[in-house]
């Protein structure tokens, strides 16, 4: 990632994302699309197909992604970088029984945007996102955090 795509990085809003129904190669083209300056996340098709085998995400229908599915996928592509597998499909079950997707995937949008920017030097403070201090609020935070100061040490190295 460099310094202008960080500044200027933001994924797709809930309602932003695409509802009518992509095929798995769309959804790979658009996920890649989203998550370009992000130098090592990464997405294929036989990964999505792996997500659905292990129910970390809803079969298609009819094969076609729906929104739910796509915003779905790009938190795990982000999230696949710092827990196991396991451990990703208990955060997605968290997610499940505490919020829907849509608020679930708009507040990880939100709290992305904060701590990357923080991370890379161009926000002076992490801002408070949200209303209530959770300990799933906490855990989302944190992860993004080791996701952010993983991708600062890929683009400071590569800046060396």
């Amino acid at each position: 990632m460099n310094s202008e795509e960080t500044k200027s990085f933001a994924l797709p809003q809930y309602h932003e994302i695409p509802d009518m129904g992509l095929y798995l190669k769309q959804v790979v083209t658009y996920i890649q699309q989203c998550v370009a300056p992000f130098k090592n996340v990464k997405v294929t098709s036989s990964m999505i197909s792996n997500y659905v085998k292990h129910q970390l995400v809803a079969k298609p229908q009819h094969k076609l992604y729906r929104r739910d599915q796509i915003a779905q996928l790009l938190f795990i592509v982000i999230a696949k970088h710092v827990l196991e597998q396991r451990h990703l499909k208990q955060a997605i079950h968290i997610q499940e029984d505490s919020y829907s997707t849509e608020v679930a995937y708009n507040y990880f949008v939100q709290e992305l945007n904060n701590v990357t920017r923080y991370v890379f030097g161009y926000q002076k403070d992490l801002k408070e996102i949200g209303q209530e201090n959770t300990k799933q609020k906490q855990m989302l935070r944190n992860l993004i955090m080791a996701f952010a100061y993983q991708e600062y040490l890929e683009y400071f190295f590569e800046q060396a």
